[in-house]
């Protein structure tokens, strides 16, 4: 599983707070995802749905 962010991105840094092991804050200012880890699916849906911008997707 993997975790996106799109352009609506604005920078909070909510998803970072949430789950730092799947998104990191970017030289640009903004978040970036990555690879899920085993074990923390739930973890990342939750910073998913906490995006006050509906910017993250996660897909298989």
């Amino acid at each position: 599983m993997n975790a996106t962010v799109n352009e609506n991105c604005i920078g909070c840094g909510l998803c970072t707070g949430t789950c730092p092991e799947v998104f990191q804050m970017g030289d640009d200012g903004l978040a970036h995802g990555g690879e899920i880890p085993d074990g923390l699916l739930a973890t990342a849906q939750e910073a998913r749905d906490g995006c006050p911008v509906s910017a993250i997707s996660i897909e298989e």
